[in-house]
Order: structure tokens, then C-alpha cells, then sequence
């Protein structure tokens, strides 16, 4: 059984960094993609970045620049680090694995609550 927990979120003032991690544990194949991604009281959830199988990255334009992911294969962790905050990037941020090859699966973590303050 696949399973993923994030850590590393909490309170942080405008300006301040703050680095997401994201470990996974079971097995999986074709890895396709890890990525992070976010949701804000009464909104959609949305994408902010995502790194390949293959190791290329994109990003949300609202993060370009400020945020970075990364991957370290050996100990399936995925982290967010996250510079410049605003507090616009409140949210509670969600890690995604995507694996599979015609079928795709899907698998969250729990989220972990990120607080910008002014």
C-alpha cells in the first residue's frame, strides 16, 4: 500500500522560507510524476510544482522563481522549498504521487497547513 506523508508545514511570517517534505512509502512503478499542490479556504485546489520521472519541473506562475522542488530517489522524498513567502501562499499544501502505464493511480498525502502572516 502505497502511502505518503508530508511534514514541514507551520506558521511563518511575509518574507520567511519554509521547506515541505513529502515521504513515500510502498511500492510503485513507472513513476510519472511527484508534485505538490495547494488548497486555500473556499478554493480549488491547484498545482504548485511538479518534478517528472525524468526530472524536468514546472511550476505555478504564482511560484515561479520563489519556490523549488526536488527530489532525492534514494529516500522517495519529494521537498517544496519555499522562499519570498506571501501571504497569499496560505493554504494547506497536498503531495501527489502519479505512477502507473496505460492505468494511471493517484495517491495524497494527509496536506500539512501553510500560514503566511503580514
Amino acid at each position: 500500500q502505497v502511502q505518503l506523508v508530508e511534514s514541514g508545514g507551520g506558521l511563518v511570517q511575509a518574507g520567511g522560507s519554509l521547506r515541505l517534505s513529502c515521504v513515500v512509502s510502498g511500492s510503485f512503478f513507472r513513476l510519472k510524476s511527484m508534485g505538490w499542490y495547494r488548497q486555500a479556504p473556499g478554493k480549488q485546489r491547484e498545482l504548485v510544482a511538479l518534478i517528472s520521472g525524468g526530472g524536468m519541473t514546472k511550476y505555478a506562475d504564482s511560484v515561479k522563481g520563489r519556490f523549488t522542488i526536488s527530489r532525492d530517489n534514494a529516500k522517495n522524498t519529494v521537498y517544496l522549498q519555499m522562499n519570498s513567502l506571501k501571504p497569499e501562499d496560505t493554504a494547506v499544501y497536498y503531495c501527489n504521487l502519479r505512477f502507473g502505464g496505460a492505468n494511471e493511480y493517484d495517491y495524497w498525502g494527509q496536506g500539512t497547513q501553510v500560514t503566511v502572516s503580514t
